[in-house]
């Protein structure tokens, strides 16, 4: 009985070991990945400590800048229709975050959106940018709001594009993606097994139209998921713990704030842009009809033109201003 049971457990790790061989999806080829996602206008940029951030800093030196903060998961690549469309008119700042695209992970291992809030203050303080327009898309909007708590000195707007914020409901239940953070052997296959299919299955919920979720996108987001370090970054950014919104931290912000917002979206509905424009004094909150989560690329030409209007009215000098 022994020997058949010695027998069957080795049966059954050679068998679990070709799964794993099957089904393992190594990460990209850095070099490969710099030369397709990173070529010009982008640079490297050396923060210290270990950290680079690949960034994109675009427009006329002398312009109002608008600095733009992607999602969890994305890129500075999810800016790039407002960068075309109002690229001539302002300074355009976009960048990976630790964790994604090509930057990379965090030397520290720092993923919270104090964390993150402090990577925007170095970039910032290494291009020499006194003033901005500071935007964010979902996470990137939960960190927006988190720098203008900290430093509202530096910002004349904020614009918060289907952000992240507002507490969850029955968040004492958190999505599987966070529980599985939380599963040691579980969160480490994670970082090793991520076919394209999770990609394929899930980017098209981020639009109203699933059509935009095409092959170029989904090869983005997969083989920029799989540079070297950022799926293990992204596991320890669900594992940690969460910063959410309250009515006293909102209370605090005045900074001008534009909110745009789809009315599809179907990872932040449409109801925590209402909650947030009513507890940031003076917010303008935009819904768009039939829009998913990311209103910069598929309402680019009318959420560009939101920006553009709100950018007019803060950032340049009124008649007869000295």
């Amino acid at each position: 009985m022994r020997k058949f049971l010695g027998w069957l457990l080795l049966v059954l790790l050679i068998v679990a070991s070709a799964a794993f061989i099957y089904f393992r999806t190594p990460d990209t080829d850095p070099a490969a990945m710099r030369a397709k996602y990173g070529a010009a206008p982008s640079q490297f940029v050396d923060l210290g400590g270990g950290l680079t951030v690949h960034l994109r800093d675009t427009g006329p030196r002398d312009a109002p800048v608008l600095m733009l903060i992607h999602g969890s998961n994305a890129s500075l690549h999810t800016w790039e229709p407002w960068a075309k469309r109002l690229g001539e008119r302002y300074r355009i700042i976009r960048f990976d975050l630790p964790g994604h695209g090509l930057t990379g992970p965090s030397p520290a291992k720092l993923y919270s959106a104090v964390a993150f809030v402090d990577v925007v203050e170095k970039v910032r303080a290494k291009l020499g940018v006194d003033k901005m327009v500071l935007g964010g898309n979902s996470m990137g909007g939960g960190v927006a709001w988190h720098y203008a708590l900290s430093y509202p000195e530096h910002l004349t707007g904020l614009v918060l594009v289907d952000a992240s914020g507002q507490p969850e409901p029955n968040n004492q239940n958190p999505p599987l993606a966070f529980r599985i953070a939380r599963l040691p052997v579980v969160r480490n296959l994670a970082t090793m097994i991520t076919p394209r299919s999770l990609i394929a299955d899930g980017l098209p919920a981020a639009f109203s139209d699933p059509k935009l979720a095409d092959d170029k996108a989904i090869d983005l987001y997969w083989e920029l998921l799989r540079y070297p370090g950022n799926r293990e970054a992204t596991i320890d950014r669900f594992a940690t713990k969460p910063d959410y919104a309250t009515d006293a931290k909102l209370a605090r912000i005045k900074t001008p704030t534009l909110i745009l917002w789809g009315d599809e979206d179907q990872l932040i509905p449409a109801s925590s842009g209402r909650w947030l424009a009513k507890r940031i004094a003076g917010a303008e909150l935009i819904i768009y009809p039939k829009t998913g989560h990311i209103p910069m690329e598929e309402r680019a030409d009318q959420s560009a033109a939101d920006v553009y209007r709100f950018m007019e009215l803060k950032t340049r000098p009124t008649a007869g201003a000295k």
